[in-house]
């Protein structure tokens, strides 16, 4: 077993796993799993930049990852950074930032790659049961892009497009700096018609037809699922692989998209950095199963972390195997 850190910091939340992994396996042990609301994304669609005060809320965030870290004696550290950090100009001063409080610099991952980790961390559990169809259909719907991902045991199509809660909800329900309060009809209209051309990219290199089992991960997915179970407060271990039917993904995403802020904050299940972007979240979802013909998505709470987790115990063990070789060939003959 190696003991290995994963961060994942993507637009809207920064999130940590210490597990100890086996490599051979991939079998995870969880010590500690967290997430912070920090939306490193905020405004990025709009300035191309990464704002202060954004950075500055992650950097606090890294600081308390660090100490966890620590104390748990990680003896891997691996830290992914996904589309918010991917597009901005001033990267470097972020990238500088990680180095400084977490000792690793931040891998700035394509969304090919991020989708690969998605897929490993969703599917790991799910390769073995025979009451789900293949192949899989991972989507992974984080603030700035969701990630398509088809694939049985291994990916066969993976594809990245900028549509995410944040982005959408940045680009299309804010006027003059705020939400609005509900979204009018015009303007879901147009995000719609934005995340359907974003599909239309999606399905040109990912087979979204040929899928048998819709699997959703992260933040957007899991909150419809806690409202979808009328959980009175939000349960990891009963989301986790929980089958929810199209009818009621279409029911939240209304839902949703015709509530005032402060209805959705008074919703148990609501996390306070989900109340703005849950609808255009929710609105992804639906608009995925609809072109996809999904009866119902298979809700997963592993995803990238467990991924990233995963391949940094097997590039470790890789590591170490490589080094006790050449040890080995740097022997005298006898």
């Amino acid at each position: 077993m190696t003991r290995v850190a994963a961060v994942d910091c993507g637009t809207n939340s920064i999130r940590l796993l210490v597990a100890d992994c086996d490599p051979a396996t991939g079998e995870l042990t969880e010590l500690d799993r967290r997430m912070t609301v920090v939306r490193l994304g905020q405004g990025v669609d709009r300035t191309g930049r990464l704002a202060p005060e954004a950075l500055e809320r992650t950097f606090a965030a890294c600081r308390e990852y660090a100490a966890v870290i620590k104390e748990l004696g990680a003896e891997r550290v691996r830290f992914v950074a996904t589309s918010a950090s991917r597009d901005a100009e001033n990267r470097d001063e972020f990238v500088r930032g990680v180095l400084d409080l977490l000792g690793v610099e931040p891998e700035v991952i394509s969304g090919d790659q991020e989708a690969e980790f998605s897929f490993t961390g969703a599917t790991r559990e799910l390769t073995g049961r025979t009451d789900l169809e293949r192949p899989f259909l991972v989507v992974d719907i984080g603030g700035g892009s969701t990630e398509f991902v088809v694939g049985e045991e291994h990916v066969s199509a993976a594809r990245s497009v900028d549509v995410g809660c944040v982005r959408m909800t940045e680009r299309h329900l804010v006027v003059d700096g705020e939400v609005t309060d509900p979204p009018t009809a015009a303007q879901v209209a147009a995000m719609r018609a934005d995340i359907e051309a974003a599909l239309d990219l999606a399905a040109g290199t990912v087979p979204l037809e040929r899928a048998r089992t819709l699997v959703g991960l992260a933040g957007s997915v899991t909150t419809v699922a806690a409202i979808a179970l009328d959980l009175p407060a939000y349960d990891s271990a009963a989301i986790h692989h929980a089958r929810i039917p199209y009818e009621r993904v279409r029911e939240i995403s209304e839902r949703m998209l015709t509530s005032t802020h402060a209805e959705r904050a008074a919703i148990p299940v609501m996390h306070p950095g989900r109340v703005d972007v849950i609808g255009a979240g929710a609105l992804v979802l639906l608009a995925i199963m609809e072109r996809t013909g999904a009866r119902e998505v298979v809700v997963s709470e592993h995803d990238i972390l467990d991924g990233i987790a995963i391949k940094t115990a097997q590039e470790a063990q890789e590591a170490q195997e490589a080094e006790a070789a050449k040890r080995r060939s740097d022997l005298p003959n006898r």
